[in-house]
């Protein structure tokens, strides 16, 4: 059973397993989450809507004033490199110019006074955002900076007279994905690569509400669909698919949070991906093996139960006459469900929901964001506290200094 240690962290005695008991009420929840990581997601409908209006005030029209730009270029790491990610499947194949999301300190080689760069880092601070602000005012191109309020990268884009979105940074990026994304999809707006209207915006922010609302922590795991999902993923291998490039974003971002709130190893990506080469997963030594090597003469009691892959697969299958253009993979996801059925391998779906392309990537976002905080608590961890990230962090700085 899993323990706490007196410095805090997961010790493990045998198998680390789940606690339900965790996840039983909202003052243990309370108890286990002192950084408030709850909260802070079920705040991402407000986080959108103030995102909305900081970019509406901030002068995005200029923008405009030379044209479609050559291509865009969104700058940053982390969920700030995810935000481009997102531009990309919203504006979809048939977008007039290419979007790149550009996760390295500086911008490609290419860039020049005919491109745009819009350079992202929730703190104002992250070395590769402000690489990219710099290099793209000293090659002329169009700059957005998006970011933390008094910070360096606002006095980057001030120097370079370029758009700047202030975000407040009440949580960490992880927690802060749709405070980041409006403002680089307004700003991508403002140069005509995308369609996004003021209903869009509302109907995702609603969206997100009510998918807070479901997950609230007092919710029994029956009603609540986050807690649901958590104690299906717990002890497994967690396997993410997303069934077109939108939901592949989705499943990425699921493998983002499950790795940095609960500590889970994740694969996560597009069926594309998985259905050439990594459905193989399923026949491996996680998968049908696991279960053909079990002594069922066994006394369960006895035998630890073996860890197996557990899949999730978020299906986007779009709408009749879907402007974006964006390929779907109907038959491929139908094919994942039967294939793991025949194999006894438990598969978790979740269909996207919306009108609008924004919309349906809430809709498989949300749940799977409070699942991972969910799984997290259930075996004892701080979500909000990630100790590796700081020590390498520290590391990287040290090793720098001696060099």
């Amino acid at each position: 059973m899993s323990k706490r240690m007196d410095d805090g962290t997961a010790g493990v005695t045998g198998q680390c397993r789940v606690d339900e008991d965790r996840l039983g009420s909202a003052e243990a929840i309370a108890a286990g989450d002192p950084g408030d990581a709850l909260r802070a997601l079920a705040s991402a409908g407000p986080q959108l809507r103030e995102a909305a209006s900081l970019a509406a005030e901030a002068n995005l029209v200029s923008l405009a004033d030379e044209g479609r730009p050559r291509a865009v270029v969104v700058a940053g790491v982390g969920t700030a490199a995810r935000t481009g990610d997102i531009l990309s499947t919203v504006a979809g194949p048939r977008a007039p110019v290419p979007v790149v999301a550009h996760r390295s300190a500086g911008i490609p080689g290419w860039v020049g006074a005919a491109d745009v760069v819009i350079a992202v880092s929730a703190s104002g601070r992250s070395p590769e955002a402000l690489a990219a602000a710099e290099a793209a005012a000293r090659r002329g191109a169009r700059l957005v900076a998006i970011g933390a309020p008094d910070t360096e990268l606002q006095a980057v884009a001030e120097r370079a007279r370029a758009p700047y979105i202030p975000v407040p940074r009440r949580a960490p990026a992880r927690m802060s994905l749709w405070a980041l994304t409006i403002p680089v999809l307004m700003a991508a707006k403002s140069f005509g690569l995308i369609r996004l209207n003021e209903a869009d915006i509302a109907e995702t922010a609603a969206r997100l509400d009510a998918d807070a609302e479901r997950c609230k922590p007092g919710a029994e795991p029956f009603v609540n669909p986050a807690k649901s999902l958590a104690l299906d993923l717990a002890n497994s291998i967690p396997v993410v698919w997303g069934s077109s490039p939108l939901a592949g974003v989705a499943a990425r971002r699921f493998g983002d949070m499950l790795a940095a709130n609960a500590r889970y190893p994740v694969l996560a990506g597009e069926l594309g991906e998985a259905g050439r080469g990594r459905v193989g997963l399923l026949d491996g030594v996680f998968g049908t093996l696991a279960e053909q090597d079990r002594d069922i003469f066994a006394d369960p009691e006895d035998e630890p139960e073996s860890t197996r892959l557990r899949i999730v697969l978020l299906r986007d299958d779009g709408l009749d006459g879907d402007e974006s253009g964006t390929p779907k993979d109907s038959k491929r996801a139908d094919a994942v469900v039967e294939l793991t059925g025949r194999r006894g391998i438990r598969c978790d779906v979740i269909n996207a929901e919306g009108a609008s392309a924004l919309e349906r990537l809430a809709s498989l976002v949300a749940v799977p964001d409070f699942a991972s905080v969910y799984l997290a608590l259930a075996h004892g961890l701080d979500p909000m506290s990630v100790p590796a990230v700081s020590e390498m962090k520290e590391l990287s700085n040290v090793m720098e200094d001696n060099t």
